[in-house]
């Protein structure tokens, strides 16, 4: 037997994971400057959205676990730049609220794209391809996200 599928040449998994990292490092220089991680600008990104939600709705946007928002969320808080407050109707339930902290850090970190963006106009990759590549991937995320665990 090869084992032709077992070559991580012949793996959809591995380009989307090296990518991701690869991504993930560029962004970190910018982060850095905002003194965040990217999982926390993802979750700041989800609250600059839609302020006030909750806890499993962040996980939910973010294709998460609660429990592993929730450390995120709490070195946000100790940050300063979210409030985490129980519902009074449902114990279990906790919603989210960016502080005027946080609000202010959606400024700085509004030029974050274009700086990414720039570097790639700069390259040979063609911006279209990669916007297809983008609704392609969240059709893969749609379809996996609908599949039993």
């Amino acid at each position: 037997m090869s084992y032709e599928q077992l070559k991580l040449s012949n793996q959809i998994c591995f380009p989307m994971y090296a990518a991701s990292r690869l991504i993930t490092r560029e962004y970190q220089p910018h982060l850095d400057e905002l003194g965040i991680t990217y999982p926390q600008y993802l979750v700041l990104m989800v609250l600059w959205e839609t302020d006030g939600i909750s806890v499993n709705e962040i996980a939910g946007k973010l294709i998460l676990n609660t429990n592993t928002v929730t450390p995120l969320l709490k070195r946000l808080e100790s940050q300063g730049l979210i409030d985490r407050q129980r519902s009074g109707n449902d114990e279990r339930k906790v919603f989210v609220t960016l502080t005027e902290k946080g609000r202010q850090l959606r400024i700085e970190a509004a030029s974050i794209p274009a700086k990414l963006v720039s570097g790639l106009v700069e390259s040979d990759i063609d911006l279209e391809k990669l916007s297809n590549l983008k609704e392609q991937l969240y059709v893969l995320i749609n379809f996996l996200s609908k599949k039993e665990p």
